[in-house]
């Protein structure tokens, strides 16, 4: 069967009519049908429908700026309306002035998500969303599915922790879509808010994203394939770190590196701990950008070969404590600013709980360590259920 994204589903048999003339957009380049056209483009054309202004997340309408660069303000120069920065120099930044929401009939949030906790657009979703429920203007999700499936892994952010990759209690891989998400939100967040999901037709909480068919758009400038997406709620740990997530190759996340890292120990190691669905290669890297520009890096390459059984998360904690465990004095925690924190550990902030660092630093077992998480993981599954909108599966 066809799916239908829920852009599509806006757009059919003049849905898009029941929510007002006067619409702003929170897009990117996902902002996509199947045809690769843009509903920014599309609403700017529609006769009875006044595009009044864009609301660009991190990395831009178009995706050009990399991670923590900020969005400026501008005129957008293929659509030709002003674009209002939800990713700025502060964290007051992040959420939209109520002036940019008050002369709205509705709001529009068509964005892919790509199913991990620290990924910044759901919260940018979010905080939108609060703002439309203080000014009384009707927000409107078009759902995506999410590319790595509905499968849960990880834990909660606890309160202390709470940052732009985690301002909701929500598991590290959490397997909803971004109109599931919504729903969650607004009920838990106590919001008194006109909201409506156009859902997904068709899709399955088991398919991948390549079972879709619906061509993939980069979401982020790191984000290639869907298979970065698959391997990210792990790999985004590196993050919190001094290797090198893959930023500046051709292959982010699934490759990482470090110039102390050698290679084919690390390869042997991992393959001891008999990781479902994956394989490691031994490699080296040379950035062309981020972490070790122009340096050479040992590393290794995630070759996923059985999506079902693979686990991100599992996989790059059992790195991570390898790692640590191997070169305890190379390995560090990243202590710049990150995502506009300064007075927390990036590595924290990436976990949600900072129990899971101290158990990698005391060396507790990898399989150790995902037990402390289990409790969580099992309370979000049964959190989700009366906001899934599609059919649950075994988990």
């Amino acid at each position: 069967m066809t799916i239908r994204t829920g852009c599509e589903q806006f757009l059919a048999d003049g849905t898009y009519r029941r929510f007002g003339q006067r619409v702003g957009l929170i897009c990117n380049p996902t902002t996509v049908d199947s045809q690769l056209r843009h509903l920014a483009l599309t609403l700017r054309n529609l006769p009875d429908v006044e595009l009044v202004r864009l609301f660009a997340p991190e990395h831009g309408i178009w995706g050009t700026e990399q991670d923590m660069i900020a969005v400026n303000e501008s005129i957008d120069p293929i659509i030709g309306i002003p674009v209002t920065s939800l990713y700025g120099t502060t964290e007051d930044s992040l959420r939209p002035p109520i002036e940019t929401l008050v002369d709205l009939d509705c709001i529009i949030f068509d964005i892919q998500d790509i199913g991990s906790r620290y990924y910044t657009f759901i919260y940018t979703m979010m905080l939108c969303m609060e703002v439309a429920a203080l000014v009384g203007t009707h927000f409107v999700v078009l759902d995506r599915p999410n590319p790595i499936g509905g499968a849960v892994e990880g834990n909660l952010v606890q309160p202390e922790l709470s940052s732009f990759v985690g301002m909701h209690p929500i598991a590290t891989r959490h397997g909803m879509t971004p109109g599931e998400l919504a729903r969650m939100f607004a009920a838990e967040r106590h919001m008194d808010l006109e909201l409506t999901v156009i859902p997904l037709k068709n899709w399955s909480r088991m398919s991948t994203y390549r079972d879709t068919g619906l061509p993939w758009v980069l979401p982020s400038p790191n984000m290639p394939t869907p298979e970065t997406a698959l391997v990210y709620p792990g790999q985004c740990l590196l993050e919190g770190t001094n290797v090198s997530e893959g930023r500046g190759t051709t292959r982010p996340f699934e490759l990482f590196g470090a110039p102390w890292i050698e290679p084919v120990i690390l390869a042997e190691e991992l393959a001891k701990q008999q990781l479902p669905g994956v394989m490691f290669r031994p490699l080296y890297i040379q950035p062309t950008f981020h972490k070790f520009r122009g340096q050479r890096c040992g590393g290794l390459q995630i070759h996923v070969h059985q999506p079902a059984l693979f686990q991100p998360l599992r996989t790059s904690i059992t790195l991570l404590s390898t790692l640590y465990r191997l070169w305890p004095a190379d390995l560090q925690w990243r202590t710049e600013v990150y995502e506009f924190v300064g007075d927390r550990l990036a590595i924290d902030l990436l976990f949600g709980d900072g129990r899971i660092r101290r158990a990698i630093e005391d060396g507790q077992e990898p399989n150790d360590i995902m037990d402390m998480m289990e409790a969580d993981r099992l309370s979000f599954i049964e959190r989700r259920a009366e906001f899934l909108l599609y059919p649950e599966i075994s988990t």
